[in-house]
Protein backbone atom coordinates (compact mmCIF):
# COMPACT_ATOMS: atom_id res chain seq x y z
CA UNK A 1 0.00 0.00 0.00
CA UNK A 2 3.10 2.10 0.93
CA UNK A 3 4.21 1.61 -2.65
CA UNK A 4 0.83 2.62 -4.54
CA UNK A 5 0.30 5.76 -2.17
CA UNK A 6 3.55 7.01 -3.34
CA UNK A 7 3.05 6.35 -6.99
CA UNK A 8 -0.19 8.33 -6.64
CA UNK A 9 1.65 11.21 -4.80
CA UNK A 10 3.91 11.24 -7.07
CA UNK A 11 1.31 11.27 -10.65
CA UNK A 12 -0.51 14.14 -8.35
CA UNK A 13 2.77 15.92 -8.18
CA UNK A 14 3.48 15.19 -11.75
CA UNK A 15 0.20 16.43 -13.11
CA UNK A 16 0.06 19.99 -10.45
CA UNK A 17 3.47 20.66 -12.09
CA UNK A 18 2.18 19.76 -15.73
CA UNK A 19 -0.72 22.64 -14.88
CA UNK A 20 1.92 25.00 -13.43
CA UNK A 21 3.86 24.41 -16.71
CA UNK A 22 1.21 25.20 -19.02
CA UNK A 23 -0.02 28.18 -17.42
CA UNK A 24 3.51 29.60 -17.45
CA UNK A 25 4.23 28.45 -21.36
CA UNK A 26 0.97 27.94 -23.22
CA UNK A 27 -0.60 31.16 -24.48
CA UNK A 28 -3.87 29.48 -24.12
CA UNK A 29 -3.92 28.57 -20.57
CA UNK A 30 -1.55 32.46 -19.68
CA UNK A 31 -4.88 33.40 -21.07
CA UNK A 32 -7.47 31.89 -18.59
CA UNK A 33 -8.95 32.89 -15.16
CA UNK A 34 -10.60 31.18 -12.89
CA UNK A 35 -13.79 32.70 -14.33
CA UNK A 36 -13.09 31.03 -17.73
CA UNK A 37 -12.31 27.87 -16.34
CA UNK A 38 -15.62 27.53 -14.34
CA UNK A 39 -17.41 26.57 -17.33
CA UNK A 40 -14.69 24.23 -18.59
CA UNK A 41 -15.32 23.09 -15.13
CA UNK A 42 -18.99 22.58 -15.52
CA UNK A 43 -18.69 21.01 -18.78
CA UNK A 44 -15.88 18.44 -17.91
CA UNK A 45 -18.08 17.03 -14.52
CA UNK A 46 -21.02 16.35 -17.02
CA UNK A 47 -18.91 14.18 -19.71
CA UNK A 48 -17.54 12.34 -16.50
CA UNK A 49 -21.33 12.01 -15.72
CA UNK A 50 -21.90 10.72 -19.21
CA UNK A 51 -18.87 8.64 -18.72
CA UNK A 52 -20.10 7.23 -15.53
CA UNK A 53 -23.30 6.43 -16.70
CA UNK A 54 -22.13 4.54 -20.00
CA UNK A 55 -20.11 2.04 -17.58
CA UNK A 56 -16.66 2.17 -19.42
CA UNK A 57 -14.01 2.11 -17.24
CA UNK A 58 -11.18 3.81 -19.73
CA UNK A 59 -14.16 6.68 -20.20
CA UNK A 60 -14.63 7.19 -16.86
CA UNK A 61 -10.78 7.48 -16.00
CA UNK A 62 -10.45 9.58 -18.94
CA UNK A 63 -13.20 11.63 -17.72
CA UNK A 64 -11.95 12.68 -14.63
CA UNK A 65 -8.65 12.75 -15.51
CA UNK A 66 -9.80 16.01 -17.46
CA UNK A 67 -12.07 17.10 -14.53
CA UNK A 68 -9.14 16.64 -11.75
CA UNK A 69 -6.72 18.45 -14.27
CA UNK A 70 -9.86 21.85 -14.63
CA UNK A 71 -9.73 21.76 -10.71
CA UNK A 72 -6.10 21.79 -10.74
CA UNK A 73 -5.92 24.13 -13.23
CA UNK A 74 -7.99 26.75 -11.41
CA UNK A 75 -6.55 26.50 -7.94
CA UNK A 76 -2.84 27.21 -9.65
CA UNK A 77 -4.53 30.52 -11.10
CA UNK A 78 -5.61 31.18 -7.33
CA UNK A 79 -2.06 30.28 -5.77
CA UNK A 80 -0.86 33.05 -8.48
CA UNK A 81 -3.35 35.42 -7.22
CA UNK A 82 -2.30 34.66 -3.68
CA UNK A 83 -5.78 33.60 -2.16
CA UNK A 84 -4.49 30.18 -1.89
CA UNK A 85 -2.72 27.48 -1.52
CA UNK A 86 -3.22 23.89 -3.83
CA UNK A 87 -1.69 22.02 -0.22
CA UNK A 88 -4.42 24.10 1.57
CA UNK A 89 -7.47 23.13 -0.47
CA UNK A 90 -6.80 19.56 0.24
CA UNK A 91 -6.02 19.79 3.57
CA UNK A 92 -9.17 21.78 4.06
CA UNK A 93 -10.98 18.79 2.09
CA UNK A 94 -9.29 16.50 4.08
CA UNK A 95 -10.12 18.09 7.48
CA UNK A 96 -13.90 18.92 6.17
CA UNK A 97 -14.28 14.83 5.35
CA UNK A 98 -12.61 14.07 8.92
CA UNK A 99 -14.99 16.17 10.86
CA UNK A 100 -18.10 15.59 9.01
CA UNK A 101 -17.20 11.39 9.52
CA UNK A 102 -17.34 11.72 13.39
CA UNK A 103 -18.78 7.85 13.66
CA UNK A 104 -15.36 6.95 11.98
CA UNK A 105 -12.75 9.37 13.43
CA UNK A 106 -14.27 10.78 16.60
CA UNK A 107 -16.93 8.73 19.46
CA UNK A 108 -20.01 9.08 17.62
CA UNK A 109 -21.92 5.59 16.76
CA UNK A 110 -23.48 5.80 13.34
CA UNK A 111 -24.75 1.62 12.75
CA UNK A 112 -26.83 2.77 9.47
CA UNK A 113 -26.22 5.15 6.43
CA UNK A 114 -29.65 6.80 7.39
CA UNK A 115 -27.73 8.05 10.43
CA UNK A 116 -24.44 8.68 8.62
CA UNK A 117 -26.25 11.14 6.79
CA UNK A 118 -27.99 12.40 9.83
CA UNK A 119 -24.70 13.07 11.06
CA UNK A 120 -23.67 15.08 8.29
CA UNK A 121 -26.37 17.41 7.67
CA UNK A 122 -26.54 18.34 11.57
CA UNK A 123 -22.83 18.93 11.03
CA UNK A 124 -23.31 20.93 7.83
CA UNK A 125 -25.88 23.08 9.48
CA UNK A 126 -24.01 23.81 12.37
CA UNK A 127 -20.82 24.90 9.46
CA UNK A 128 -23.27 27.24 8.37
CA UNK A 129 -24.48 29.02 11.15
CA UNK A 130 -21.37 29.23 12.34
CA UNK A 131 -20.31 30.84 8.77
CA UNK A 132 -22.66 33.66 9.23
CA UNK A 133 -25.82 31.55 7.49
CA UNK A 134 -28.91 33.77 8.52
CA UNK A 135 -31.26 31.06 6.69
CA UNK A 136 -31.45 27.48 6.52
CA UNK A 137 -31.79 28.18 2.38
CA UNK A 138 -28.21 29.90 2.76
CA UNK A 139 -25.54 27.98 0.87
CA UNK A 140 -27.56 26.46 -1.72
CA UNK A 141 -25.49 27.62 -4.66
CA UNK A 142 -27.68 29.69 -7.44
CA UNK A 143 -25.33 28.26 -10.12
CA UNK A 144 -26.92 24.80 -9.78
CA UNK A 145 -29.57 23.83 -13.08
CA UNK A 146 -32.59 24.96 -11.65
CA UNK A 147 -34.12 21.82 -11.66
CA UNK A 148 -31.07 20.34 -9.06
CA UNK A 149 -31.48 23.66 -7.50
CA UNK A 150 -34.97 23.57 -7.18
CA UNK A 151 -34.73 19.80 -5.31
CA UNK A 152 -31.84 20.99 -3.09
CA UNK A 153 -33.96 24.08 -2.00
CA UNK A 154 -36.66 21.00 -0.90
CA UNK A 155 -34.51 18.98 0.51
CA UNK A 156 -32.62 21.95 2.38
CA UNK A 157 -36.36 23.29 4.18
CA UNK A 158 -37.36 19.62 5.23
CA UNK A 159 -34.30 19.76 7.19
CA UNK A 160 -35.46 23.30 8.65
CA UNK A 161 -38.99 21.05 9.45
CA UNK A 162 -41.02 22.36 6.31
CA UNK A 163 -41.91 19.67 3.75
CA UNK A 164 -45.12 18.71 2.13
CA UNK A 165 -46.26 15.47 4.10
CA UNK A 166 -46.27 13.16 0.91
CA UNK A 167 -45.99 13.70 -3.02
CA UNK A 168 -49.86 13.34 -2.99
CA UNK A 169 -49.49 16.41 -1.27
CA UNK A 170 -46.90 17.79 -3.88
CA UNK A 171 -49.04 16.41 -6.55
CA UNK A 172 -52.13 18.75 -5.43
CA UNK A 173 -49.61 22.01 -4.94
CA UNK A 174 -48.71 21.01 -8.87
CA UNK A 175 -52.56 20.76 -10.06
CA UNK A 176 -53.11 24.08 -7.88
CA UNK A 177 -50.01 25.34 -9.84
CA UNK A 178 -51.80 24.27 -13.24
CA UNK A 179 -55.01 26.19 -12.25
CA UNK A 180 -53.45 29.29 -11.63
CA UNK A 181 -51.46 29.33 -14.96
CA UNK A 182 -54.31 28.64 -16.55
CA UNK A 183 -56.15 31.38 -15.17
CA UNK A 184 -53.23 33.55 -15.63
CA UNK A 185 -53.65 32.29 -19.59
CA UNK A 186 -57.43 33.34 -19.82
CA UNK A 187 -56.74 36.92 -18.32
CA UNK A 188 -54.01 36.84 -21.47
CA UNK A 189 -51.27 37.48 -18.84
CA UNK A 190 -48.09 35.67 -20.16
CA UNK A 191 -45.41 37.00 -17.56
CA UNK A 192 -47.90 35.88 -14.95
CA UNK A 193 -48.93 32.33 -16.63
CA UNK A 194 -44.76 31.73 -16.56
CA UNK A 195 -44.42 32.56 -13.03
CA UNK A 196 -46.92 30.15 -12.00
CA UNK A 197 -45.34 27.71 -14.43
CA UNK A 198 -41.96 28.00 -12.48
CA UNK A 199 -44.32 27.55 -9.42
CA UNK A 200 -45.48 24.08 -11.14
CA UNK A 201 -41.87 23.10 -11.96
CA UNK A 202 -40.63 24.21 -8.64
CA UNK A 203 -42.83 21.81 -6.96
CA UNK A 204 -42.75 19.35 -8.96
CA UNK A 205 -39.22 18.83 -9.14
CA UNK A 206 -39.36 17.27 -5.41
CA UNK A 207 -41.91 14.90 -6.47
CA UNK A 208 -39.21 12.48 -7.06
CA UNK A 209 -37.66 12.55 -3.71
CA UNK A 210 -40.77 11.36 -2.30
CA UNK A 211 -40.60 7.88 -4.16
CA UNK A 212 -36.95 7.83 -3.54
CA UNK A 213 -35.46 9.10 -6.44
CA UNK A 214 -33.23 12.05 -7.90
CA UNK A 215 -35.28 14.58 -10.22
CA UNK A 216 -32.39 15.05 -12.23
CA UNK A 217 -31.91 11.15 -13.43
CA UNK A 218 -35.57 11.07 -13.04
CA UNK A 219 -35.27 13.90 -15.90
CA UNK A 220 -32.78 12.55 -17.57
CA UNK A 221 -34.06 9.21 -18.22
CA UNK A 222 -37.25 10.54 -19.21
CA UNK A 223 -35.27 12.84 -21.74
CA UNK A 224 -33.29 9.39 -23.16
CA UNK A 225 -36.58 7.79 -23.35
CA UNK A 226 -37.93 10.28 -25.88
CA UNK A 227 -35.40 10.98 -27.82
CA UNK A 228 -35.66 6.96 -28.35
CA UNK A 229 -39.42 6.68 -29.06
CA UNK A 230 -38.87 9.83 -31.62
CA UNK A 231 -36.38 8.40 -33.68
CA UNK A 232 -38.85 5.18 -34.18
CA UNK A 233 -41.16 7.93 -34.81
CA UNK A 234 -38.80 9.41 -37.89
CA UNK A 235 -37.99 5.70 -38.65
CA UNK A 236 -41.58 4.66 -39.12
CA UNK A 237 -42.74 7.87 -41.01
CA UNK A 238 -39.74 7.68 -43.48
CA UNK A 239 -40.63 4.19 -44.26
CA UNK A 240 -43.68 5.31 -45.36
CA UNK A 241 -42.89 8.64 -46.96
CA UNK A 242 -44.87 10.72 -44.64
CA UNK A 243 -43.16 14.42 -43.39
CA UNK A 244 -43.58 15.16 -39.96
CA UNK A 245 -43.56 18.80 -40.53
CA UNK A 246 -46.52 18.31 -42.78
CA UNK A 247 -48.70 15.96 -40.62
CA UNK A 248 -51.59 16.66 -38.59
CA UNK A 249 -51.19 16.68 -34.29
CA UNK A 250 -53.67 13.95 -34.21
CA UNK A 251 -51.35 11.51 -37.08
CA UNK A 252 -48.22 12.39 -35.24
CA UNK A 253 -49.68 11.41 -31.81
CA UNK A 254 -50.89 8.30 -33.38
CA UNK A 255 -47.11 7.60 -34.64
CA UNK A 256 -46.30 8.24 -30.76
CA UNK A 257 -48.50 5.21 -29.84
CA UNK A 258 -47.37 2.99 -33.00
CA UNK A 259 -43.39 4.23 -31.55
CA UNK A 260 -44.70 3.08 -27.76
CA UNK A 261 -45.91 -0.11 -28.58
CA UNK A 262 -42.92 -0.76 -31.13
CA UNK A 263 -40.52 0.14 -28.37
CA UNK A 264 -42.15 -2.57 -25.75
CA UNK A 265 -41.31 -5.16 -28.05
Amino acid sequence: MSDENDRLAGQFTRLAETVRDLRRRCPWDREQSIASLGKHLIEEAYEALDAIDSGDPRAIADELGDLTAQILAIGVIAEEQQRMRLAGIFQAAADKLIRRHPHVYGDTAAATSAEVVEHWNRIKQSERRAAGAASALDGVARALPALMRAEKLGSRARQAGMDWRDIHDVLAKVREEMDEVEGALASNDPDAAAAELGDMLLALANAPRFVGHNAEETLRRACDKFTGRFAIVERIAGARGLELAAMSPAAIDALWQEAKITEGK
